[in-house]
């Protein structure tokens, strides 16, 4: 059977293998490795040859013999050839084994010499299979055929003739042919029934980026790369020569303009171009500088005989639309470059002019205009600022930025607005739609010459906003900005503002930065700038929030009147946004989602990029907080995407794509995204970020089942956030997982004074999901110290409380801690029925006004039945079914691990194992002393949330300490000291 699988590569690039195939490389492994074929397919220039030849590199290693042939177009004709490649090297060594007749017509068909009609017989054909049978023999045999389409048709039938007959003979083939379309049906003739057919498709963006990065053109700006990626199709040969021709030519492409196209390239499609009648290019030039060409757009622009001369260009492969049709569309965007490269000077102005008057958009119109005008003028100045402003309003920045250069290039000197004015409105445009490097250069350009104290500040507020997280490599710009904006309050509230951003992303300190967002409020309604105002008032608010400020209702009220601004009310850092995330940490979840799903799709609308990746993020964290794991997964994963497309907000979205991966994919990618976040918050020198990028970290490794990484990443951001000022814990909501990763390590004090201190400010701030996730902690501590009925009870109403505050996740993870409880014996000598005995120390710390389960869980627990809990496997699955209908994968499968464990043995009295376990560390005692109680490793590892070989390096160190060898010499230590 013929199997068929088309791929949308993953956007992640890994260097050790091919850039941007990681998906096609598996599933090729998982093929090769079953015993079957792989062919490979695709257009010109996709990289065919390039993952041909290394799959073959690494699965060849697996084969005792590689035959191997590579076919030109020039050789096409000659009979035989491939064959001869393929065994020109191994004839001697299965010669023998054929009979007469094959090996003479094997040997005829090879050397040239015999009898011709042996070469077109049965025997032939037969040697050809005995031959593959031979070698196949002696061990596995990969046969490598690369452009199959050059095949020789001799050879090519004679392959076919063997691949359909191989039947089980360990027999494989790796192929790769060209194919334009889908039509690789007929090449599967030359391979084995059971063939993977692999289309491999153009690359993202983000992978050309990747890519063209690695070959050393790292030079290019975004905005440069995203017209490579347009050109070029996703084509990876044809980005790399747009990506060498671009950086070796030190003059940039016009704003407008299609990219260069090197000769290499336009070699490809010249010859085609030539057959064109010279009225017939024409024609083709004007669609190619069109923005969406019809045949009625060709007819308005003077083309009066476009339907015969698309046809014409159809007929050559040119066009890749029915000609009768009324779009225009060319085969591939490089013919369209190419054309536009090839044509003289006056014909492309020419062909603008004729789009100036025959475009129906006015943006359009205007874009033409400005290409087919050379010098500056101040109406087709004008024209294109109008043009520009159309396009922001649309919800396209980037197009209003590139008209926006456009209009500063025709704006003659002296004129009001002047040529830099527009220039800076053009790179406010590019940082609104992403393209940060274009915004960065427009500004420094403007630095070199502008006096103008407002254009200055306004340059420099582009280069800051530019830097994105990383403000301190842009520190020594704020004393230059100073001195420019003087005593200008209107001038000086933008730069307030931003040293507000500058002391909590470099400084981390938080109540500087709400003072001085404060400032730049004030300053801002003194010079009467009400976007500046607004902004600030809005990092005031989010500042509060995060401190857990009580003032923050109420800036938040502030920031939130009338009059708005349009831009700001949807900014990811302006007040809705403010707004969100007060809602979120108030535990008001479908408030916050009806907030963040309508800002989200405003700045979709608007073309807001940067805001897009954050609200993506922001979306993605109330589904998780929800329960909606496979939901926050997609947001996530798309938020990521986004942020690699654009480079903005890579760590942000890397953290919030680890929580998520860790909650419901894998948490492998989980681990990985975590340290990739905080190397990011590293290099930016991003304090905030650190700390939810390192609390990520933790979460992925409890997940895991490494509960000791987990401790040492969340006391790091323990540390991290006193030092910040940060008191409110629904910010990160990492406290509950470090209390319960110390209960798993055996720092049951310590976990006590995390739940105590946290539940301090939780109670202040009134968070109720933060006082619930602590209690199930503080109920761990509870049954570690033997209070199990308690626990069991604590637990039980945590569960409730979280389930009416819509904490999906936090209330399966709670059953699943209620079914760990429930299925573990009592310790010995532990209280039973109304005798639970005094609560631990801080336990009901809260008081009578805490609605934490502190105090109802101790009061619960005289009413607790006596023994172990009556429940078996039905524990278990109420938290996996929990679990399934939050598709949180990572902890359904903790949940099955717990299941195929089984039930803990009773353990011997406490006080006899930790007189047998004197001098171990915490860890190293827990583990001993479930070995005493007969536990597996696996089942240790299970019970403890860490991996089974964590077990064995534990336990290495327990028999080192005490002198032993082994896990029974731990058994007849505890049964020694009980004797005595």
């Amino acid at each position: 059977m013929t199997v068929r699988r088309d791929f949308q590569e993953s956007a992640r690039c890994r260097p050790d293998l091919v850039i941007g195939r990681e998906e096609l490389f598996g599933a090729a492994r998982e093929q090769l490795g079953s015993g079957g074929s792989v062919l490979l397919h695709g257009p010109a220039g996709i990289g065919k040859s390039t993952v041909l030849r290394a799959i073959a590199a690494e699965y060849g290693r697996t084969a005792r013999t590689v035959l191997r042939c590579s076919a030109t177009e020039s050789e096409s004709h000659l009979p035989f050839l491939a064959l001869a490649d393929l065994f020109g090297l191994v004839l001697d060594e299965v010669a023998d084994r054929l009979p007469a007749a094959q090996r003479d017509a094997l040997e005829s068909a090879l050397t040239g010499r015999g009898e011709p009609t042996l070469r077109d017989g049965l025997a032939l054909r037969l040697a050809v299979l005995s031959a593959l049978r031979a070698l196949a023999a002696d061990g596995p045999v990969l046969l490598v055929a690369d452009d199959l389409q050059w095949l020789d048709a001799a050879s090519a039938e004679l392959l076919g003739f063997a691949a359909r007959r191989l039947g089980d003979t360990p027999v494989q083939m790796l192929c790769a042919v060209r194919t334009e379309g889908q039509e690789y049906d007929r090449f599967l003739n030359s391979s084995p029934p059971d063939t993977l057919a692999v289309r491999l498709g153009p690359f993202t963006r983000t992978q050309v980026s990747a890519l063209l990065d690695h070959r050393g053109y790292t030079g290019l700006s975004r905005t440069t790369v995203r017209d490579i990626h347009r050109t070029s199709g996703g084509n990876p040969l044809f980005a790399l020569e747009l990506g060498r021709a671009l950086s070796e030519n030190p003059t940039p492409p016009r704003p407008g303009e299609p990219l260069p196209v090197p000769t290499s390239l336009r070699a490809l499609v010249l010859k085609r171009l030539d057959m064109l009648s010279e009225e017939a290019r024409r024609t083709l030039l004007v669609a190619s500088v069109g923005a969406r060409p019809t045949q009625a757009l060709l007819h308005a622009a003077g083309r009066d005989n476009a339907e015969a001369e698309c046809a014409q260009a159809a007929a050559l492969g040119l066009l890749a639309t029915d000609p009768e049709g009324p779009a225009v569309r060319f085969a591939h965007p490089l013919i369209s470059a190419a054309l536009y490269a090839e044509a003289p000077a006056q014909e492309r102005r020419a062909a603008h002019a004729a789009l100036s008057t025959a475009a129906s958009d006015p943006i359009e119109r205007a874009r033409h205009l400005a290409l087919a005008t050379t010098g500056t003028d101040p109406k087709v100045a004008a024209r294109l600022a109008e043009a520009a402003a159309l396009a922001r309003d649309r919800g396209a920045p980037s197009v209003a930025a590139s008209l926006g250069l456009l209009a500063a290039r025709h704006t003659p000197a002296g004129s009001v607005p002047g040529a830099d004015d527009r220039r800076l409105q053009a790179a406010e445009d590019a940082i609104t739609a992403g393209e940060v490097d274009l915004a960065r250069d427009i500004a420094r350009e403007v630095l070199t010459r502008a006096a103008a104290p407002t254009q200055r500040v306004r340059a420099w507020m582009v280069v800051i906003e530019s830097a994105g997280q990383a403000l301190g490599d842009v520190d020594a710009v704020f004393p230059q900005v100073l001195a420019d904006a003087g005593d200008d309050p209107r001038l000086l509230a933008q730069v307030h503002y931003q040293l507000a951003w500058r002391g909590l992303v470099v400084e981390g300190d938080f109540a500087e930065a709400r003072e001085e967002a404060a400032h730049a409020a004030e300053l801002a309604a003194r010079g009467a700038d009400r976007r500046t105002e607004l902004m600030a008032l809005a990092f005031q608010a989010s500042t509060e929030t995060l401190m857990g400020h009580p003032n923050a209702p109420v800036t938040i009220k502030r920031a939130l009147k009338e009059p708005q601004d349009p831009y700001v009310a949807c900014h990811h850092n302006g007040a809705g946004a403010a707004r969100f995330r007060w809602l979120l940490m108030s535990d008001q979840l479908p408030e916050a989602r009806t907030v963040i799903t309508s800002l989200l799709r405003e700045v979709q609308r608007r073309g807001m990029v940067e805001s897009e990746v954050h609200f993506q993020r922001f979306l993605a964290d109330t589904e998780l907080r929800s329960g909606h794991c496979g939901r926050a997964l997609d947001l996530a994963r798309e938020s990521l995407r986004l942020a690699r497309d654009s480079g903005i907000g890579l760590g942000a979205s890397a953290m919030l794509t680890s929580l998520a991966e860790a909650s419901g994919g894998e948490v492998d990618k989980a681990l990985a995204l975590a340290r990739e976040a905080a190397e990011h918050a590293e290099e930016d020198g991003d304090q905030m970020y650190l700390s939810r990028a390192l609390a990520a970290l933790g979460y992925a490794h409890l997940v895991a089942g490494d509960a000791q990484a987990a401790v040492v990443a969340l006391r790091r951001v323990r540390e991290l956030e006193q030092g910040l000022g940060i008191h409110d814990p629904a910010r990160g909501r990492w406290q509950g997982d470090l209390a319960e990763a110390l209960v798993a390590v055996g720092e049951i004090g310590e976990a006590q004074d995390v739940v105590d201190v946290t539940r301090e400010h939780a109670l202040r701030l009134g968070r109720e999901s933060v006082l619930a996730v602590l209690d199930r902690a503080e109920s761990l501590v509870r049954a570690a110290r033997g209070d199990h009925d308690a626990a069991v009870a604590q637990l039980t109403s945590v569960q409730d409380r979280l389930a009416k505050l819509g904490y999906g996740l936090e209330e399966a993870r709670t059953a699943f801690a209620l079914a760990r409880l429930r299925t573990r014996p009592r310790p010995l000598g532990a209280p039973r029925e109304g005798g639970a005995g005094p609560a631990p120390a801080g336990a009901g710390a809260a008081g009578p006004a805490s609605t934490g389960a502190a105090s109802t869980g101790a009061a619960s627990a005289g009413s607790a039945s006596a023994g172990p809990a009556a429940v078996g496997p039905t524990s278990f699955d109420e938290a996996a079914r929990l679990f399934r209908r939050c598709r949180a994968l990572p902890w359904l499968r903790q949940v099955e691990a717990a299941v195929a464990a089984g039930p803990a043995l009773p353990p011997p009295p406490a006080g006899e194992r930790e007189s047998a376990l004197e001098g171990l560390a915490s860890m190293e005692r827990q583990v001993a002393a479930l070995v005493m109680e007969g536990a597996t490793n696996r089942e240790i590892a299970a019970r403890l949330f860490i991996s089974v070989k964590t077990v064995e390096a534990t336990l290495t160190r327990v028999y080192r300490k005490l002198g032993i060898r082994s896990r029974v010499d731990i058994v007849r230590l505890a049964a020694g000291h009980h004797a005595k």
